[in-house]
């Protein structure tokens, strides 16, 4: 299978896939702790506007050297999430994000009759100009590493060595949280929006930003986009297996925003999930599942090893 789209477009072609697995398996849709695997691989051309996924796969956006990789037959193997409610669950995917990365891409949306790329600035400045936090509790369960291993930048990467399967809790106002499976290479971060996981590393990126960000600097806010944003205290970065995000009463959008982004009723919070707007007014559950689809490309730290100067190979 083979698609050709943008960020959002792959992602429900990925969700349209596993879901079908789960279906074929005889597997419960609604609860799904343990989904059997994609039997097929995934091509991805990119034609979006952002197109982390093709940056992460290929290290590159470029059309050609995508269907390079798909001809001579590159096969990498990728971790999925499924972000789940109590009753249901909503999708599979790569990445998420809450707070600020959900309520521009849910401005964006109201605007589609502007130009892809102009939707998203405005919308980007937009949202910036009227920062607001979300009242939250957010829970997790740390990823396990050996006693004597350290990761290489302890302010990069948050890892406990508590005891398995133990749940974390920070609570508080954050102007954005972000849950990733995969880097999220693209042109403005070339390192990723989550350096500190691989495309099948079996975690997740937490990455939660307080409401102390609204006091820095729009060249501060700029630098987060081109270097590392964990370098700011602020920022709380964790790698994890599993995470709960449950919004506070109160502290989704407002009337105002509700009605500007038709949202269905009040207390439903928006979610940027792989670049689709979703609503949702409960707690959600994000999980991890190693190599869960097999997707046409490379790991891109080979690429950056390699002494080749072509993209393709």
């Amino acid at each position: 299978v083979v698609c050709v789209g943008g960020d959002g477009y792959v992602s429900e072609v990925a969700h349209g896939l596993l879901l079908k697995a789960q279906i074929d398996a005889g597997k419960d849709t609604d609860y799904i702790p343990k989904p059997v695997k994609a039997p097929v691989p995934l091509g991805v051309i990119p034609a979006g506007t952002t197109n982390v996924l093709a940056h992460t796969l290929y290290g590159v956006k470029h059309a050609v050297t995508a269907t390079l990789h798909i001809v001579m037959g590159h096969i990498q193997p990728v971790d999925v999430c499924t972000f789940s409610t109590p009753s249901k669950l909503l999708r599979f995917g790569f990445s998420a994000m809450f707070g600020f990365g959900a309520r521009s891409l849910a401005l964006a949306e109201k605007h589609r009759w502007m130009p892809a790329s102009q939707r998203k600035d405005f919308a980007f400045i937009r949202t910036l100009a009227d920062l607001k936090p979300e009242e939250c509790e957010i829970s997790f369960v740390p990823v396990q590493i050996p006693q004597g291993d350290h990761p290489e930048n302890d302010r990069i990467t948050l890892l406990y060595l508590g005891s398995k399967d133990q749940w974390h809790r920070i609570q508080g106002r954050f102007l954005n949280v972000s849950i990733m499976a995969i880097p999220c290479l693209c042109s403005m971060a070339p390192r990723g929006l989550a350096p500190n996981t691989r495309s099948a590393s079996s975690s997740l990126a937490l990455n939660a930003s307080r409401k102390e960000a609204s006091t820095t600097s729009l060249g501060n806010l700029f630098q987060c986009l081109t270097t590392l944003i964990f370098n700011f205290p602020f920022v709380e970065t964790y790698t994890v297996q599993e995470v709960k995000v449950q919004p506070r009463l109160g502290s989704g959008l407002d009337a105002k925003e509700n009605k500007c982004m038709n949202a269905a009723s009040a207390g439903h919070h928006p979610w940027n999930i792989d670049g689709d707007l979703v609503k949702e007014a409960s707690e959600v559950h994000v999980r991890v599942h190693p190599q869960l689809i097999n997707l046409y490309g490379v790991n891109t730290d080979d690429l950056e090893r390699s002494q080749a100067t072509c993209n393709c190979i």
